[in-house]
């Protein structure tokens, strides 16, 4: 049998400690052979069997690890990410991948001429609503889709302004990079590049320093009867959270409430993979109603977040192509750049992903 690869992680704050650590541990042939965190025993307990570096450079002087992961705040995604490419490790960054384009462009190059594996951590394409949401568009049960809309609502009235998500304290904070960063990949991935963005950018809450809201208008331009309509929303000041899908099509509609539940069953303490992992009650699965009065519940496919450290692993052997490539994460920071522009400026703006510059 094949060695298992020997990962790292670094960084165990939320998204090392509840995602990376969890899921390379959880994926056979992956080993979690390393963690960096710089001050506290956190993860010396969790993982007693892994080793514990203090700097990064103390981690890629170990000419052992194969794979690195980095979660530590946005602003350091860049300069950790290349630093481990010319250590010769694989990469897998946590979104937002980069700050800006061109960041992400020499990642991709430094991978390239390098021949390594180089990926944004978009686990929230293994979400069970959004596979069920792409299982009922490749079947084209909504006829051709004339508007897709994606909310990621949450509800805190007072900002942290002690942290950097939301403090204003390095660059890199606020909702468009964090939760803005999942929906317009799971766009992307489901419709391509647009050909139009209008965005709106703003802060919505008493105190805040950082954009806690925003809502973009991706606009696809074909023939007359195909045009499509994508509406990507969210807001820190939802109470009542909308529809976190909504899609309208000429043979009917689908709308769907909630949230995967794998990110909370992981906080609570559920084993990865146990019974019913990544299964959402009933209560939870979208409505579909179709054009002739028909209406009926749709179960949601269990998520689970492991296919995307499968497919790294995977990718890294040369047994399948990888799913989320850099090339993804450059498209997706490019419209974020493009939303910003939009906002500031407060026009729509054409897009054009098709070639990256070297």
């Amino acid at each position: 049998m094949t060695k298992p690869i020997r990962a790292a992680v670094i960084g165990f704050g939320l998204g090392g400690r509840v995602f990376h650590t969890a899921f390379i541990s959880a994926v056979p042939g992956l080993e979690l052979a390393a963690v960096v965190q710089r001050r506290g025993d956190e993860a010396a307990q969790a993982y007693p069997n892994t080793k514990i570096y203090r700097s990064t450079d103390e981690l890629l002087a170990d000419e052992t690890i194969q794979l690195v992961a980095v979660t530590t705040s946005n602003d350091s995604h860049y300069s950790l990410g290349r630093q481990a490419l010319l250590a010769n490790k694989h990469v897998v960054i946590d979104k937002p991948f980069t700050l800006t384009s061109a960041e992400a462009a020499d990642l991709i190059a430094i991978a390239d001429e390098r021949k390594l594996i180089l990926s944004a951590f978009q686990n929230r394409r293994w979400d069970g609503d959004f596979k069920t949401i792409r299982d009922l568009l490749s079947r084209a049960v909504l006829g051709r889709l004339v508007v897709f809309e994606s909310h990621y609502d949450r509800f805190r009235q007072e900002p942290r302004l002690t942290g950097w998500k939301e403090g204003g304290i390095v660059p890199g904070g606020g909702m468009l990079y964090d939760l803005g960063s999942h929906i317009i990949d799971q766009a992307l991935s489901l419709f391509d590049a647009p050909d139009t963005i209008t965005a709106n950018i703003r802060i919505d809450r008493d105190h805040g320093v950082t954009d806690d809201a925003f809502d973009i208008r991706l606009g696809y331009i074909g023939e007359t009867e195909k045009n499509l309509t994508v509406w990507l929303r969210s807001t820190m000041t939802a109470a009542i959270p909308g529809a976190r899908f909504t899609l309208h099509g000429t043979n009917g509609s689908f709308v769907k409430f909630g949230i995967d539940p794998q990110e909370d069953a992981i906080k609570a303490g559920v084993p990865i993979g146990s019974p019913g992992w990544g299964e959402e009650p009933e209560s939870l699965w979208g409505t579909l109603k179709l054009a002739d009065g028909t209406e009926s519940k749709i179960q949601t496919q269990p998520g689970d977040y492991r296919g995307y450290y499968a497919n790294i692993r995977d990718a890294i052997l040369g047994e399948a192509p990888i799913a989320v490539p850099g090339t993804d994460a450059w498209r997706t920071t490019r419209i974020i750049e493009l939303a910003r522009q939009s906002s500031a400026e407060g026009r729509t703006l054409p897009v054009d992903l098709s070639n990256i510059p070297r």
